[in-house]
């Protein structure tokens, strides 16, 4: 099969030709029909996750075919449309798995890192890291919903808000082009931040009922005009910019991060203890987070903006991604 490799820390992506992978007992094999491309995918060519090994396959916004079931496999069947994520499988025995934790296990997997993923034609994944793919969504559409998808509307539906609630999105490009459309689909009052006004018609397209201007205005202001935003959800990894919309909160209100900023943000206790306001991150999720994801942005409407591109043109692509040229997310298909 084709696969595109990362050889060595810090090295360039190379097409190569490899052996066709086959599934072990618990694990199945994916003929691949789209893999996003995530920002994430950094991690890899940095060499800079834990434990990682060269020469590997990125990729962990899989959608494929199932080709293939290992031994010990029951509940997925050859012919099933399947994706993978960027949690990648647990061990079941630590104590995060025995509490229903997977995210925080201890010998947790990453796709495309722990071992190869999607940037190829076939793949291999353990069986605890499969979500099945809704028929009314492409697998171009689905592939990017299995990280952006799932890390913005797993964060939003496990926030606390309820219908009606105020909720500023912080940044309107890979993520927040999704959380608008989820948080306006939630039933949210929904404000879009961004820099300039270059994204208001498109935030308003994807369901923002508001549109704050950074360039020209103060988003904290401008939130509290609205009554203070019971959420605020940072998608952009910018910390002054995220820093500024702090006082935008209202009463109880809280500001969650999914942005990985490479800075610290500024926050003062000051700013926090007499609103009862809070700080906070959250993770992606399991492959049933996943699925969750798939199902209400099927049945919503609710898809990424996404330029394709061959196995072949996957620097092209990379580089897309990486500099933020592409709107918003990139997908290779092999």
């Amino acid at each position: 099969m084709k696969a595109v490799q990362v050889q060595e820390k810090g090295g360039d992506f190379v097409l190569v030709d490899m052996e066709k992978p086959s599934p072990k007992k618990n694990e199945i094999l994916i003929k691949v029909e789209a893999c996003g491309i995530c920002h994430s995918d950094d991690f890899v060519k940095q060499g800079a996750f834990p434990g990682i090994e060269f020469p590997r396959v990125p990729g962990h916004e899989v959608v494929g075919i199932v080709e293939k079931v290992g031994e010990n496999v029951n509940k997925w069947k050859v012919g099933q449309r399947v994706g993978v994520g960027w949690h990648g499988g647990h061990c079941f025995e630590c104590e995060p798995c025995r509490r229903g934790d997977f995210i925080s296990c201890e010998n947790a997997k990453i796709s495309g890192i722990s071992y190869d993923g999607g940037y190829a034609e076939y793949m291999c994944a353990p069986q605890e890291a499969i979500a099945a793919i809704p028929e009314e969504l492409s697998s171009a559409d689905a592939a990017p919903l299995l990280c952006a998808g799932i890390t913005t509307f797993n964060a939003l539906r496990n926030s606390g808000i309820r219908a009606g609630d105020v909720v500023a999105v912080q940044g309107i490009g890979g993520l927040g082009h999704l959380a608008i459309q989820y948080a306006s689909k939630m039933g949210m009052r929904t404000v879009a931040i961004s820099t300039s006004d270059d994204k208001k018609k498109l935030a308003e397209e994807l369901g923002a009922h508001h549109f704050i201007n950074t360039g020209n205005s103060d988003p904290a202001e401008e939130l509290q005009k609205l009554g203070g935003a019971k959420l605020i959800l940072a998608t952009a990894p910018y910390a002054k910019a995220i820093t500024s919309v702090v006082d935008g909160l209202a009463v109880d209100g809280k500001l969650l991060m999914v942005a990985a900023t490479g800075e610290p943000i500024e926050v003062s206790p000051m700013q926090l203890l007499m609103g009862r306001k809070s700080v906070a991150g959250w993770p992606s999720g399991t492959a049933i987070d996943s699925e969750d994801t798939l199902k209400f942005s099927a049945m919503t409407g609710t898809k990424p903006m996404i330029e394709e591109y061959p196995l072949e043109e996957v620097e092209k692509a990379y580089d897309r991604m990486i500099n933020n040229k592409a709107r918003f997310r990139v997908v290779l298909k092999p």
